[in-house]
C-alpha cells in the first residue's frame, strides 16, 4: 500500500466538491443477524484481508457512519464533562504543536500584529516562541490534570473505528455485496471511495 500522494489528495477533494452519493442503508439483517456471515479472516494473507476490508467499508459504508455516530453520541451523552474537557485539552495541544512547526517557516501572525508589523524577523521570532512556550507549559498542565478526560475522548473516537474495522475484517460478503461494488464502481462516488481515494486505498478487484 502505497502513501497518499498530492494527485490523489486533489481528486478526492475535487470529488467532494463534485457528485457525491451516499450508499444506501443496508438492511440490520443484512448487516449483523440472520443474513449475515462472520469468518476470521487469513491473517497471513494481507492483500485478501485488506481487499474485503475496503470492499465492506465501501459496502456498508452508511451504516458504519450511522452506528459511528450513535456509539459517539452514546459516549458524549453519559460523559459530557469529561469528553469536552478532553477535546478542549487536545485542541489546546494540536494549535501548539500546529504554531510550533508553522513558525518555522513563516513569521507569526499574533506576533506581527502585536508588534504593529514594524518588528524584525528576529524580534517576531522571539516574540513567537514566547506564545509557544505558554502553551505548552499551559498544555501540559491541562493535559497531566486531565489527562483521564483526553484518554476517555481517545477511547471515544477509538472505539466506533474499531468496531467498523472489526466488523469489515468478520463479515464475509455476500453476491449482492460484491454486484453492488460494481456496480457502485461505475456510478457517483461515495464519501467512503472519496476518502479511500485520498489515502491511495484501493481494493484489488472489482468482484474478489
Amino acid at each position: 500500500m502505497s502513501a497518499p500522494t498530492a494527485s490523489s489528495v486533489s481528486d478526492a477533494a475535487a470529488a467532494l466538491s463534485g457528485n457525491l452519493q451516499l450508499a444506501p442503508l443496508r438492511t440490520l439483517d443484512d448487516f449483523v443477524l440472520g443474513s449475515a456471515r462472520f469468518q476470521l479472516p487469513n491473517l497471513k494473507d494481507f492483500d485478501k484481508w485488506g481487499n474485503r476490508v475496503v470492499k465492506n467499508l465501501l459496502y456498508y459504508q452508511t451504516n458504519y457512519i450511522l452506528l459511528f455516530l450513535v456509539i459517539y453520541a452514546l459516549m458524549i451523552v453519559c460523559n459530557p464533562t469529561k469528553i469536552l474537557s478532553g477535546l478542549i485539552v487536545q485542541a489546546l495541544i494540536i494549535a501548539v504543536i500546529w504554531q510550533f512547526f508553522s513558525s518555522k517557516s513563516k513569521p507569526s501572525f499574533i506576533a506581527s500584529r502585536l508588534t504593529g508589523g514594524n518588528a524584525n524577523a528576529a524580534e517576531q521570532n522571539a516574540q513567537q516562541k514566547w506564545y509557544i512556550l505558554a502553551g505548552a507549559l499551559i498544555g501540559g498542565y491541562l493535559f497531566l490534570h486531565l489527562i483521564s478526560a483526553v484518554l476517555l475522548t481517545a477511547f471515544t473516537l477509538l472505539l466506533p473505528i474499531s468496531v467498523t474495522f472489526i466488523h469489515a475484517s468478520l463479515r464475509l460478503r455476500n453476491m449482492k455485496n460484491k454486484l453492488a461494488n460494481t456496480i457502485e464502481s461505475f456510478g457517483p462516488s461515495t464519501p467512503m471511495g472519496a476518502l479511500l481515494d485520498a489515502l491511495n486505498v484501493r481494493a484489488e478487484g472489482v468482484i474478489n
